[in-house]
């Protein structure tokens, strides 16, 4: 079958490269089982290309496949277009985790900054949405490389946790308070690491060095110039106390006034009223940190902790501008394809924002740098181009016999109430 001219581009053969090249795509494919002949898809990297204009375009399954039909790339209908996209996953899951790997920062450049943060996306069934059946997508976003440097798919069951992404020797692991988990602390500080989390006043059993409980509400209105940074210990199940270190730091006034307001609005939700120590904790950001104090004061490890956004920021950017949603597709395999698809373009996407980023100001600093937003919304539509470029109308009308296969609905079955005969 003859191609179009726009799919033999310098972009896609660029980014087969960044993916190791047409023979290390033929060969994980092939080990992985995501293709093993050619029949109707002639090549692994073809198959990756039909896969990603799947996943990452606007269109189905019926017109992915007469859209390959009309560009010559392959001559499937969309059940087996189906089938294959089933068969993807581990594939996805190696490439994205290659891409990972080969992003890696040395460990001769420092302490690593790594943010752990984690998002879902709703799963297709109607029976799983009842239950709040999810896709869990764990990450970790490295500091100042601005790229993310893990990611792990579960489902519903696979909890957030912060020893999931593997410990590098050195870093600096920060996360909010969902991840204040005393054996999952210790498991990172045994592999070499250390830990910045927030901490709520009730989310943890708090002691003294003697092993006396810590009441942290007077602590925190008894403290001068509303700043805690003291040794404690955080106690464990079966096990000995963790000794941490807790720094807290008083809210500007009105800040401290909307977390109240918040405070207020939880309590009436749940049908009950906030007590005085809720509302005097809920004035303070409290942080707990394996961070020493002669190298790390509380200033440096509240700046560090404010550095948090930046995974959201990311994840955002994953969702909206990258168009990571709920996969269409209730079958396990497939949907995890459709997520996978999502990342493998985000991790092509960030070297190339990296690299336009870097760009000089324009008017002798009258304009900025450009923004990553918008950047990342052209350089994603260039990317979506190259892989999956329109068919010239010559192409539709030489190839519409066999593409109107995959263009027509095939017969429904009347439902029971259709059959009846009119009684008029």
């Amino acid at each position: 079958m003859p191609r179009i001219d726009s799919l033999l581009n310098s972009d896609w053969r660029a980014t087969l490269a960044r993916l190791g090249g047409v023979g290390h795509i033929d060969a994980t494919a092939r080990a992985t089982k995501a293709f093993q002949r050619p029949r109707g898809v002639r090549s692994a990297p073809d198959l990756l290309r039909v896969v990603l204009a799947y996943c990452l375009g606007a269109r189905g399954l019926r017109l992915t496949a007469a859209w390959a039909t009309a560009v010559g790339l392959a001559d499937i209908s969309n059940v087996a277009l189906l089938k294959r996209l089933r068969q993807c996953d581990v594939w996805l899951e190696q490439l994205v985790g290659e891409l990972l790997a080969k992003g890696a920062p040395p460990a001769a450049q420092g302490r690593p900054i790594r943010l752990i943060h984690g998002t879902t996306v709703p799963k297709a069934a109607r029976s799983e949405r009842c239950r709040n059946g999810v896709w869990r997508i764990h990450g970790a976003f490295d500091l100042p490389r601005e790229r993310f440097s893990h990611f792990e798919l579960t489902d519903e069951s696979g909890g957030e946790r912060l020893d999931r992404i593997p410990v590098a020797a050195g870093e600096i692991r920060i996360a909010d308070a969902g991840f204040l988990q005393p054996e999952r602390i210790a498991a990172v500080q045994a592999a070499g690491g250390d830990v910045v989390v927030r901490a709520a006043w009730r989310n943890g059993r708090w002691l003294d060095n003697d092993g006396t409980a810590f009441d942290f509400v007077a602590a925190f209105a008894a403290a001068r110039e509303g700043r805690i940074d003291r040794p404690l210990r955080l106690g464990r199940t079966g096990a000995e106390p963790l000794k941490l270190r807790l720094v807290a730091a008083r809210l500007p006034p009105d800040l401290a006034q909307a977390a109240r307001a918040r405070a207020r609005r939880a309590a009436q939700k749940r049908g009950g009223r906030v007590s005085d120590a809720a509302l005097i904790a809920a004035e303070g950001v409290v942080l707990a940190t394996s961070l020493d104090a002669a190298a790390f004061p509380a200033a440096d490890v509240l700046a560090l902790y404010r550095l948090r956004w930046r995974i959201e920021l990311a994840f955002k950017r994953l969702k909206s501008v990258i168009g990571l949603q709920g996969p269409p597709s209730a079958d396990p395999r497939s949907a995890r394809a459709f997520v996978l698809a999502h990342l493998l373009m985000i991790l092509l996407l960030e070297p190339m924002i990296d690299r336009f980023e870097d760009s000089p100001p324009l008017g002798h600093g009258r304009l900025t740098r450009p923004g990553a937003w918008r950047l990342t919304v052209q350089l994603r539509a260039t990317l979506l181009q190259a892989i999956a470029p329109q068919p010239r109308l010559r192409d539709v009308q030489r190839r519409w016999q066999k593409m109107r296969r995959n263009m027509h609905e095939p017969p429904r079955q009347k439902r029971e109430y259709q059959r009846m005969t009119s009684l008029c």
